[in-house]
């Protein structure tokens, strides 16, 4: 299941979501900006940063970091590029937060101790989605993340329900997003049924709203450009972590994909054991 791919996605088009997980959010949660940032020498990949407005003194920053996989280094990762980030922007920002989920707390990696400055401190915060209650209890776009959670035979349930609630508390377009990425988590929870089989089971289809089109008529126009861009970059990012550092040469093959091709390479990867295997699907 690509849960980068969809919780990129919700914090897309929520990014206030990241701090109904936290118990001290900031004051001014509606303003910070959503991105995906590289640190290069050496290259690492964050997940998630939060940025506070530029044309306000320094704020805080907050890296999310998403983590679905047993990883028995990801404390070493996720500080050592925070801190990169942070020393290498210092004069942008006062402070800097880490936000780790997780589904649950068998997943996190065994050895914590070298890192129990900043995992006792309110500096880390630790989120594990199946602890945070009744899924139907739960902010809309909470339970949207913790419907990637639940098992497959109450997913189906939990989804209608979610897909009903979007209806009577979000505006059209919200709810037409919301529409898009339960089927999405669905999709890939269910992941021998395509896309019509999966709305056939929820009892949907995506609205055909004049509202839902011209949404879609200006992200042809206008997203094009930026929607390549972000794919391109999720892309990049979840190759290296699949198959490692890409050589020079891969890489730039990968930028000069079409967004089409971006998109069937997202898929195709989740079969990827090696180097080989990219070199092999791009010909």
């Amino acid at each position: 299941m690509r849960r980068d791919s969809i919780f990129y996605q919700l914090f897309q088009q929520s990014p206030t979501l990241l701090f109904e997980l936290l118990t001290n959010p900031p004051e001014n949660t509606e303003v910070y900006r959503f991105d995906s940032v590289a640190v290069k020498e050496p290259k690492f990949e964050i997940d998630g940063v939060f940025l506070p407005p530029e044309n306000e003194s320094p704020g805080v920053v907050y890296f999310c970091e998403v983590q679905f996989q047993k990883d028995e280094k990801l404390y070493e990762r996720v500080f050592a590029e925070s801190l990169l980030y942070f020393y290498r922007n210092s004069d942008r920002f006062s402070d800097w937060q880490a936000v780790i989920i997780y589904p649950s707390r068998n997943i996190e990696q065994s050895n914590i101790y070298p890192h129990r400055g900043f995992l006792n401190s309110n500096q880390v915060h630790r989120v594990y989605l199946d602890e945070l209650g009744d899924i139907r209890q739960l902010p809309l776009w909470v339970a949207l993340m913790v419907l990637t959670t639940v098992d497959s035979e109450q997913a189906p349930s939990e989804a209608k329900y979610l897909l009903e609630r979007s209806a009577c508390e979000e505006a059209e377009t919200a709810s037409s997003a919301i529409i898009e990425l339960v089927t999405t988590i669905m999709v890939y929870k269910f992941e021998k049924l395509n896309r019509r089989e999966v709305e056939a089971m929820l009892g949907i289809t995506l609205k055909e709203t004049r509202v839902y089109q011209e949404i879609k008529e200006e992200g042809r126009e206008e997203g094009r450009e930026e929607g390549l861009q972000r794919e391109r970059s999720l892309i990049l990012r979840l190759l290296t972590r699949r198959v490692g550092e890409l050589p020079q040469d891969v890489r730039q093959r990968v930028e000069t994909l079409s967004l089409e091709e971006l998109e069937n390479l997202g898929e195709a990867l989740l079969d990827f054991s090696n180097l080989a295997d990219l070199q092999s699907w791009l010909g």
